[in-house]
């Protein structure tokens, strides 16, 4: 073998083994949708590398089995919203976000569950998702106006007039 294709066989290795290692970044963060693109992304882009390969497999295996414990069965309003509280609670917004819509899909109109929507839009760092999903709970039940002016995650709008509105 010349050395230019010994030097471009390394090369594909290290890309090969970079897009490994960034896989596995994302699931020892148990960040599992992620990892498993990136695994899929490595069998597709690296099919040559083999040992790497097989170790992806094996991966998204793991990943597959711990997806199918991981998902419990939700079926009632109060699972969905729960279940949203606790992804929001692990910084799984995205998830919790899909949750809590598909709560108020079951049960429109559930000040909590637009709190909850406002609460992990300012997680997110949404300001104008927060507010609008705010605004509709207030709307709702005022209730949540004053549970808003002492919830912490808020905080960060403070001194923001539009937040502050909300609550006169």
């Amino acid at each position: 073998m010349n050395k230019a294709k010994k030097k471009t066989s390394m090369d594909d290795y290290q890309k090969a083994l970079s897009s490994f290692s960034k896989a596995m970044k994302f699931f020892r963060k148990q960040d599992f949708d992620k990892a498993k693109q990136s695994l899929d992304d490595l069998i597709k882009e690296h099919s040559e590398e083999m040992e790497l390969i097989d170790r992806a497999k094996l991966y998204l295996e793991i990943i597959k089995h711990r997806k199918e414990k991981e998902s419990p069965t939700l079926k009632s309003f109060e699972d969905l919203y729960q279940y949203g509280i606790f992804r929001m609670n692990q910084g799984k917004h995205e998830q919790a976000l899909d949750l809590f819509q598909k709560a108020n899909k079951k049960k429109p109109k559930q000040g909590k569950v637009y709190y909850a929507m406002a609460d992990t839009y300012c997680l997110m760092g949404d300001k104008d998702k927060c507010i609008s999903s705010l605004k509709t709970a207030i709307q709702l039940d005022e209730f949540y106006g004053i549970l808003a002016q002492n919830e912490t995650d808020f905080d960060v709008f403070e001194e923001d007039e539009e937040f502050n509105s909300l609550f006169e």
